[in-house]
């Protein structure tokens, strides 16, 4: 049933808004736009020229570090803090005022304009959580270059196969990484992925961070230059933001599905920069001088929405954190950088919070800090369980705001929309469908169903701005892979269904993705890396749920005849294998041998099946098995 009901429970801004977003389109969006500034304003806000491919603001221009930065601090905010960083991992914590980031930016904007970037140009950015990582894709905004930021854990293969669908001219890189208890070197992995990738970057740029020794690496095979940092901002010439057209690109970040060809995200800079805009004031609530914290990673479309773009767009300050939510130093951390820094506003995944529960029950560390400053928590990356929704909101006694969405939109498809209005919330349900988003519920057949079926969750064409325009160098790709399956919706790729109230449950992926502490990988990358050792004959990874991490992995493994390893000494291989091919984010740590695995008779693995015996849920024997015996081995290993 669509989510566009009459519930009496949906009334005033909320419902007032909803509504015009789906019957005045272009009033509303053109309302909307008035937010940011534009070097040309839109006089349309809806472009059905080349539909399903639409575009949002076409004709107008703007520069989103403009948006960001400049606009502030000649509104006369310079000296108000745009950005809070604290490390617990190095000891460090700074500030830096909008007049200083945007210094900070304009000059490394010069360096990257030395390096030969200029505007369309690609930049991957390979950084961990530290401020170099926001001024260079601010940098890379005011020029109208295009960045694709690559989460630090990713192997040289992953980095290899982004080099080679972005073709960057350049680089921009750290020594490396700092976990609780390891440093990750950046600079071998970036060398690695340059000699398998076929493109040749011209440029890397590296920030030296102390406490990460750099690694003396030939570089000279990759025909590639590479810069320090500090040293080339010392001679760089600050530069202007540039203008570029609304519906140019301003970011590619790429999602599941890590074999063949990558999967780029095409954000671009008018839509997105209104999204933003508007999402900040109308979901989160949080304008000029707020305080918002979103306890992610840069490299996640969370961390580019709300650590970054959002907060910034609208003249608040964002906080950047680099730490984890237990273990740095204990499992109060986040309750201390709330009252350190009197957050309004904090935004993590369930996993973060199942993690502080676990070693920290009772929330008893969080009685040593003043939390009244939080206004309210929000929460994505995976499905928000019942109990830790329960027990966060016993915790803060402040409104836990489940929220729905993905790396493709961007931002929440559905929400309760706490600057819009106050709607009531429940345990499992991310709320109503965001303004712009007009979600459904349909069969395979494409017909909505009743109220309570599940269903696949579609959203109706066209997509609001801030929303992928298209896959990088994709355009069939992008329509064959989402909006084909029902014409006229975009899949979004999950199931679920809507209540009698209107209120939406998603209840999981339909297809083969994992979520995996809020990382969407593919299990069938996984099964790849599996498949190339030598004692292996077929393989499967499922999802298996984690209290903590919401899915982790798990192998089948069936091995050839003859073959003569110990479970151990394979599993060690495997965990090895992924970690070196797809990265430590995959979290792979369990194998389990067995003699075989559940087919059809045609030769297709029952993946769903599996996955329900493991996770202990209802299941039916599909008629099409080859061996029903192949189930009671699955059903052995669950009893071990």
């Amino acid at each position: 049933m669509s989510a566009i009901s009459e519930s009496e429970s949906r009334v005033g801004g909320y419902r007032q808004a909803f509504d015009q977003s789906v019957n005045d389109r272009e009033g509303f969006w053109l309302d909307a736009a008035k937010l940011i500034d534009w070097t040309t304003e839109p006089t349309d806000a809806l472009d059905s020229t080349a539909a399903p491919l639409y575009r949002w603001f076409a004709g107008a221009e703007l520069n989103t570090c403009f948006n960001a930065l400049d606009r502030h601090v000649l509104a006369g905010r310079g000296d108000t803090t745009a950005l809070i960083y604290d490390s617990p991992v190095v000891g460090k914590k700074k500030r830096y005022s909008y007049a200083t980031l945007l210094d900070k930016v304009a000059r490394f904007a010069g360096v990257l304009a030395d390096a030969g970037v200029t505007k369309g140009d690609r930049v991957i950015i390979y950084m961990p959580m530290m401020p170099q990582a926001i001024v260079a894709m601010l940098a890379c905004a005011r020029l109208g270059a295009v960045h694709s930021v690559v989460f630090g854990g990713f192997a040289a293969k992953e980095l290899a196969a982004r080099i080679d669908d972005a073709e960057p001219v350049a680089i921009v890189t750290a020594t490396g990484g700092i976990e609780p208890n390891r440093v990750v070197e950046y600079l071998p992995t970036i060398a690695t992925a340059l000699e398998i990738a076929r493109h040749r970057v011209g440029t890397v740029i590296v920030k030296d961070r102390p406490e990460v020794p750099g690694r003396a690496v030939d570089h000279a095979s990759a025909g590639t230059a590479w810069w320090d940092w500090d040293e080339q901002s010392l001679t760089a010439t600050p530069r202007a933001a540039v203008a570029v057209a609304a519906t140019d690109p301003l970011y590619i970040l790429y999602t599941s599905g890590t074999t063949g060809t990558p999967k780029g995200i095409v954000r671009d800079n008018g839509g997105h920069a209104v999204a933003m805009a508007w999402s900040m004031k109308n979901i989160y609530g949080v304008g000029p001088g707020d305080v918002m914290w979103t306890a992610s990673d840069v490299g996640w479309v969370v961390g580019h929405s709300y650590i970054v773009y959002g907060p910034l767009i609208a003249g608040a300050t964002t906080v950047l954190y680099e730490g984890k939510p237990v273990g740095t130093p204990d499992a109060g951390a986040f309750w201390r950088v709330v009252s350190d820094y009197r957050v309004k506003t904090l935004f993590t995944a369930p996993t973060a919070l199942r993690a502080i529960r676990k070693a920290d029950p009772h929330a008893a560390l969080s009685r040593q800090y003043d939390l009244s400053c939080l206004d309210a928590l929000f929460v994505a990356g995976e499905r928000l369980d019942p109990d830790t929704w329960t027990w966060a909101t016993a915790l803060l006694e402040k409104p836990v705001i489940d929220h729905w969405w993905q790396t493709e939109t961007g931002w929440a498809i559905c929400a309760s929309p706490r600057g819009l209005e106050e709607l009531p919330l429940r345990a499992g349900s991310p709320s109503f469908p965001v303004p712009g988003f007009n979600v459904d519920i349909v069969d395979e057949h494409g017909q909505t169903v009743p109220h309570l079926d599940e269903g696949n969750i579609v959203i109706s064409l066209p997509l609001p701005p801030g929303t992928l325009a298209t896959l990088w160098n994709g355009d069939e790709r992008y329509v064959q892979q989402y909006l084909s399956a029902f014409p006229g919706r975009y899949l979004t790729g999950d199931s679920g269904y809507i209540d009698r109230d209107g209120y939406l449950y998603v209840m999981g992926r339909t297809d083969d993705i994992i979520n995996v502490a809020g990382h969407r990988l593919s299990t069938g990358s996984m099964e790849q890396v599996l498949a190339q050792h030598p004692a292996v004959a077929e393989c499967a990874v499922i999802g298996v749920h984690d209290e903590i991490k919401g899915q982790k992995p798990m192998g089948y493994v069936v091995l050839k005849s003859g073959t003569d390893i110990t479970d151990d000494a394979l599993t060690a291989d495997l965990v090895a294998m992924v970690r070196e091919q797809i990265g430590a984010v995959a979290a792979f740590r369990d194998v389990v041998v067995v003699c075989g695995l559940p087919k059809t008779r045609s030769g297709k693995i029952l993946r769903k099946t599996m996955r329900q015996i493991v996770n202990g849920e209802d299941y039916v024997v599909p008629p099409t098995i080859e061996d029903t015996q192949s189930i009671a081995v699955i059903e052995a290993t669950v009893e071990r």
